[in-house]
């Protein structure tokens, strides 16, 4: 379902539900039933004529009318001939029959509208998708019954003309790495927009952020490519100091034939400890580190 469906229906709704709680509530449903069958009782013996029985049903009706309900957390708006008088409730409240009216309900109650920047243009010129949430209450009463017609509707298309707007100027980069920064933006343009009104939202939300599937994959590749490179330097970072410890190690031994000798016979010892294994080693290093009479024994040792 598009956006402009769900916010008429969101709109419909509570009108439909308005209208059937200005009609009617439990405690102005059960006078009128109490006094329809006191009148229809009187009349059935005969006590009052149907004159008076019509009269007192018209009146009757007329009483239910003037008893009224508003719940915790609503608010009653008033108008009397058309003129604004006040508000009313919680709770049981009366009004004059006739000259009075209840115009709206307004719920006072923190309220989520959800809404969807649709193929909306970064900076940078890349389509998304983006779906947020907005948070928002009405903190007076009077302003919001006053000041705007459809405020639920309102509050969707500025919060999605806004989002749109703040999309346009910034980069997909930072649409994906600063979520909380373009929800205060866009926060900060709501309540410039409701404050008005005598609304105020609280917390602007960013769910999901959908870029095109060919972009998705490209900066996937990418960001494998990075990956890699990032593993290609470390590895060679690594050979870098491995080279260091051993041109330092290559000090040590350079004036010290024993500890070099022994250091030898330490890695022979090392390759040939564990069974079936095999050490190659430079020619070189049979005569710089002795490892051909060290070998000698060692091979005599496990013949024996």
């Amino acid at each position: 379902m598009d956006l402009p469906k769900k916010i008429l229906l969101m709109t419909l709704k509570p009108e439909i539900m308005k209208k059937a709680k200005n009609a009617l509530n439990p405690v102005s449903a059960s006078i009128l039933l109490i006094l329809l069958a006191v009148l229809i009782i009187m009349y059935y013996f005969e006590i009052v004529s149907l004159w008076f029985m019509i009269v007192g049903i018209v009146l009757s009706i007329i009483i239910s009318t003037a008893i009224r309900i508003a719940d915790q957390w609503e608010k009653a708006v008033v108008l009397r001939m058309g003129k604004y008088v006040g508000l009313r409730g919680p709770g049981l409240f009366m009004i004059i029959p006739i000259i009075d009216s209840v115009d709206d309900f307004i719920d006072q109650r923190v309220r989520v509208t959800d809404f969807t920047a649709e193929e909306t243009l970064t900076k940078d010129t890349v389509p998304v998708n983006v779906d947020a949430v907005v948070y928002w209450t009405v903190w007076d009463v009077e302003k919001a019954a006053l000041e705007v017609q459809h405020y639920v509707k309102a509050i969707s298309f500025i919060a999605q003309t806004g989002l749109r707007d703040i999309i346009g100027k910034h980069e997909l980069a930072d649409l994906l790495q600063d979520r909380e920064a373009i929800a205060d933006a866009l926060q900060k343009t709501l309540d410039e927009h409701t404050n008005p009104w005598g609304i105020t939202c609280q917390t602007v939300g960013i769910k999901d952020i959908v870029i095109p599937e060919a972009l998705a994959d490209a900066m996937s590749k990418q960001a494998q490519a990075e990956r890699e490179r990032q593993a290609r330097v470390i590895l060679g970072t690594a050979e870098t100091e491995i080279a260091e410890k051993f041109e330092v190690a290559s000090q040590k031994y350079i004036n010290n034939p024993v500890a070099l000798h022994l250091r030898g016979m330490n890695m022979l010892f090392e390759g040939l400890k564990e069974k079936g294994s095999m050490v190659i080693v430079p020619s070189s290093a049979l005569d710089s580190m002795n490892l051909g009479a060290i070998g000698g024994l060692t091979a005599f040792e496990k013949k024996e």
